[in-house]
């Protein structure tokens, strides 16, 4: 399935383990599949081997998240996660994460992801360096 202005996408299955009394998927299991998603579309944007040290001494820490509950999903359901960078900052990044099913494409939740780029020793923002940046600025589907 396609989406406007996204270029990527993973696809999982909705586990038993993640529905609760209600036969519904639990509300906290939605930022796992954000977390999913974000690891995959990572791996998908070549930046790791494109980069090499640059990416792997980016360190992001989840700073806001904001999450739509559109439509539950159900166990067996398999969800379409698409992701895309809306927003580089000087030292954040926001993601949306649109999760729909994957058999009707139905939209079922929205999330929009902000991340900062901390300095470990510190824990503070530091600024994404340039080349992250101009390599994320690059990436399809990105504005």
């Amino acid at each position: 399935m396609t989406r406007p202005d996204f270029a990527f996408s993973t696809r999982f299955k909705v586990r038993y383990a993640e529905i609760d009394g209600q036969k519904v998927v639990f509300n906290s299991r939605y930022l796992e599949y954000a977390d999913v998603a974000a690891t995959d579309f990572w791996d998908w944007s070549g930046i790791g081997a494109a980069l090499g040290e640059a990416w792997t001494h980016t360190e992001f820490h989840v700073r806001h998240t904001a999450v739509d509950y559109l439509k539950p999903f159900v166990w067996g359901d398999t969800i379409e996660a698409f992701v895309r960078i809306t927003r580089i900052g000087s030292s954040s990044l926001t993601q949306r994460f649109e999760l729909c099913h994957a058999e009707t494409g139905a939209l079922h939740t929205t999330i929009d992801m902000t991340i900062v780029n901390v300095d470990l020793p510190t824990g503070k923002p530091r600024a994404i360096a340039d080349d992250v940046r101009a390599y994320l600025e690059a990436l399809p589907a990105t504005s």
